[in-house]
């Protein structure tokens, strides 16, 4: 029971595919209390999707691109927990124009859109909630390693170099709250958002045989397992850290 008693929120959960899914789940397997984030047309689904957990949690809005969301969510969970042990930040998107080749022809505004909802959506959503953390709290991101340039994943990629800079520098800043920030840069899994990446099918072929403990594109569980590690007091003094969740791929040369 790695998060017995925590208090925890997990965003980006879109269906039982993604990877924010199975870590709610396996978060309340280890005894946390979760409350979900959606916004639009997508909370229908993730409402939804929410009643396939073992405890269905409460769906809250929170638009990245809304400050005024991010207010009242820390408000709400002010009201309803008092306190909050623990953010996992799924939350990625690119316009299409930003995307399988298209870098030097993408427009400024569809730039920033990937920025800010990909990369700056980390900083807003931790400086709202912040506050209500306690020493020991933890802030997890999903990444996807931004060290090299990928086929067509683009912008994308950028934001990604960003959302490691960003977390770098938030571990800098709530540190002295005994707040850690870390990220996990999962491997391809096939998910609702991995199958919006125009050449997403590339990943899938090379990297079983590239990972040294190999890798299965349908199975998000070692990436939800590894969030909530981080989440839990296993990591005290560990924080402005990627760890790899890719089969040991990230290590392997061409």
């Amino acid at each position: 029971m790695l998060l017995s008693g925590r208090r925890i929120v997990v965003t980006g959960v879109l269906n039982d595919d993604s990877i924010a899914f199975h870590a709610a789940r396996l978060a309340q397997e280890h005894g946390a209390e979760i409350v979900l984030t959606s916004f639009g047309r997508i909370m229908s689904i993730t409402q939804r999707v929410a009643k396939r957990l073992p405890s269905p949690p409460d769906v809250l809005e929170l638009d990245v691109s809304v400050p005024e969301h991010h207010t009242a969510l820390a408000e709400e969970l002010g009201r309803r927990w008092g306190r909050v042990d623990g953010v996992l930040h799924a939350i990625a998107f690119a316009p299409p124009t930003a995307l399988g080749g298209n870098f030097l022809t993408t427009p400024w505004p569809d730039v920033a859109t990937a920025v800010e909802v990909s990369a700056y959506s980390l900083k807003a959503l931790a400086a709202a909630l912040a506050p209500l953390m306690p020493p020991g709290s933890g802030i997890v991101g999903l990444d996807f390693d931004a060290t090299v340039a990928w086929p067509g994943y683009d912008w994308m990629g950028v934001a990604k170099a960003a959302f490691e800079s960003c977390a770098r520098y938030l571990a800098r800043d709530l540190g002295p709250k005994h707040i850690r920030v870390n990220l996990v840069a999962a491997g391809p899994v096939r998910t609702v958002a991995a199958k919006s990446i125009p050449g997403f099918e590339l990943f899938e072929e090379v990297w079983d045989g590239r990972a040294p403990l190999g890798w299965d594109v349908r199975d998000p569980e070692p990436v939800a397992k590894a969030c909530v590690a981080l989440l839990s007091d296993l990591f005290p003094a560990t924080t402005g850290e990627i760890i790899h969740v890719d089969g040991g791929y990230h290590a392997m040369g061409a």
